[in-house]
């Protein structure tokens, strides 16, 4: 077992099994979280960030490119930029005068607006044209989509993947998805558009990434003639109110 930090600074833990076949693999993982951001508007943006398009410092600019390209780029690199996303970007920019935090809240609400959710458990995110055009999706859809708009205007995003407190009414959890916005002077702000919220203290995050393939939370290879199923068990308590 080793464990390692990749580019975005998220921890890996790789295990090898390789001296006996096994049956099953089980992964507990318990952990205890203080959130504390309660007022998620509580900072300051950099005065030349204000308005789109950003005028980026180009020592900034080439470190935030990961974060600026399309997903669903035909060539990685080519920063193509949906045309779906692309027109619901534009439509957005115009309505809101170009100001930054004004597009983030509207594109958040639109989708969240505008579209039926719909569970899906496995599989990759759809591309965010896809998902604009049918007006359904899974929570990481919408991350995407919201990715990929926020791209086509200049703002950097990431996927983030985590937990979020649900419903407390209904026992069934899930991994939640959401997006993060780079606010120069802000830093990396997230954005829920499933549920239409700017994420403060509701939220848990565990791993963030310009792609959303890179933050499945369980990822390994099977040798030899076997099949695989994955069943799990998402219990989520909260204790107190961090509000209060």
């Amino acid at each position: 077992m080793s464990e390692t930090v990749d580019l975005d600074g998220n921890s890996i833990i790789k295990t090898w099994f390789s001296n006996e076949p096994i049956t099953q693999f089980t992964l507990k993982a318990s952990s205890e979280v203080e959130t504390l951001c309660v007022n998620p508007f509580a900072y300051l943006l950099e005065p030349w960030a204000s308005s789109l398009p950003i005028d980026y410092p180009n020592s900034l600019l080439s470190r935030l490119q990961p974060y600026l390209s399309g997903q669903f780029s035909k060539f990685a690199g080519t920063g193509t930029i949906d045309p779906e996303a692309m027109i619901l970007a534009q439509d957005i920019w115009q309505a809101t005068q170009g100001n930054m935090t004004s597009f983030l809240t509207e594109l958040n609400q639109r989708i969240y607006t505008s579209c039926g959710y719909l569970l899906r458990e496995t599989g990759l995110p759809l591309p965010p044209g896809l998902t604009w055009r049918t007006k359904q999706g899974s929570c990481r859809d919408y991350a995407v989509l919201f990715i990929e708009v926020c791209r086509a205007v200049g703002i950097a995003a990431r996927f983030v993947s985590g937990y979020q407190e649900g419903d407390p009414d209904r026992p069934d959890r899930h991994l939640h998805a959401w997006a993060e916005a780079y606010l120069p002077g802000a830093g990396w702000r997230g954005y829920d558009p499933t549920q239409g919220l700017v994420v403060s203290d509701r939220h848990i995050a565990l791993v963030s990434s310009a792609a959303a393939a890179d933050t499945t939370p369980v990822r390994g290879q099977i040798q030899g003639g076997a099949n695989s199923d994955m069943k799990y068990d998402l219990l989520i308590q909260i204790v107190g109110d961090s509000a209060e």
